[in-house]
């Protein structure tokens, strides 16, 4: 048995906003599982230094979110060695640039399967250890894209959309069991996502006019969002998991908003679907599971 710490199942964590949590997480003393595929091949490198960060608490485990086996793996092993996971946070995801069109059925169901079938897997795996402790926490992170529409974006949207769906019933149908489910939103961030973006392998841009160089437009304009002398800084996103961890159970929002630049968009709406589940789900007698739904900054 390991600390009395809370126990943390990080997914994606050899880079990005993963390997900023993993650290933030760990310096305030919480018992971190950063989960890495290939954690012994091309990813040692990622997983050494998180094994050496100086809290002593950060230990990389092989997880690969598109692999049953794997996610289950994980998850057995955070137990066998810690006895309990208090919080998993869905982080691992692909983005995706180029026209709708462009993307082949077969590339949607691979980032489907990362984006969305990868955080149920996860789910449902360490939910059976939360239930029986009645206790736990599921973080998502989404991103602004979950809730607004950008051309050039909108494969991912997509998925980022069913996962927010799936968050958000997590959210009501676990309420009973002491098990908070909840989504972060983040906006644009220098984090090296776009090395991890899939690129429509059939492009027809051609056909589409003034809008065949609509990618390149879009491409600049994310560009000069994320230049300047103070971009967005990655380690907002993963304050704002930092936060939630250590707000109580059942006063966690369930959207957090975290966007200094376009993130108005994503509150108004998170705001006007607040109203219509309180009234949806109140009237049929369940609105005591909707708990605080303001989407935080």
């Amino acid at each position: 048995m390991m600390s009395n710490s809370k126990v943390v199942l990080i997914t994606g964590a050899g880079s990005g906003f993963g390997r900023l949590i993993s650290e933030t997480l760990a310096g305030r003393g919480y018992t971190v599982f950063s989960g890495i595929r290939e954690v012994e091949g091309r990813n040692a490198e990622a997983a050494a230094a998180l094994r050496g960060h100086a809290s002593g608490l950060i230990h990389p485990v092989e997880l690969d979110v598109t692999s049953d086996a794997s996610v289950d793996a994980a998850v057995a092993a955070v137990l066998a060695k810690a006895g309990r996971i208090d919080v998993v946070v869905n982080n691992a995801g692909v983005s995706t640039f180029g026209l709708c069109e462009g993307f082949t059925p077969a590339q949607l169901q691979a980032l489907f399967e990362v984006n969305v079938i990868g955080p149920q897997r996860l789910n449902r795996a360490a939910l059976p250890s939360m239930r029986a402790q009645g206790a736990g926490l599921l973080i998502q992170i989404s991103s602004g894209l979950g809730r607004v529409i950008m051309p050039i974006m909108g494969v991912y949207s997509a998925s980022k959309f069913a996962v927010e769906a799936l968050a958000e019933a997590y959210r009501y149908e676990l309420a009973p069991v002491g098990v908070d489910s909840v989504i972060v939103e983040p906006g644009a961030f220098p984090t090296g996502i776009m090395s991890r973006t899939m690129y429509a392998e059939d492009p027809r841009d051609a056909g589409y006019g003034a809008n065949a160089g609509l990618a390149e437009g879009v491409g600049q304009a994310m560009g000069g969002m994320l230049g300047g002398d103070n971009p967005p800084n990655p380690q907002d996103v993963a304050d704002a998991v930092l936060t939630l961890i250590e707000t109580p159970t059942g006063q966690r929002p369930l959207r957090t908003v975290v966007d200094t630049i376009t993130g108005d968009g994503p509150r108004a709406i998170n705001g006007l679907t607040d109203q219509i589940q309180a009234s949806m789900l109140g009237a049929i007698g369940m609105g005591g599971l909707l708990g605080p739904q303001g989407a935080a900054s």
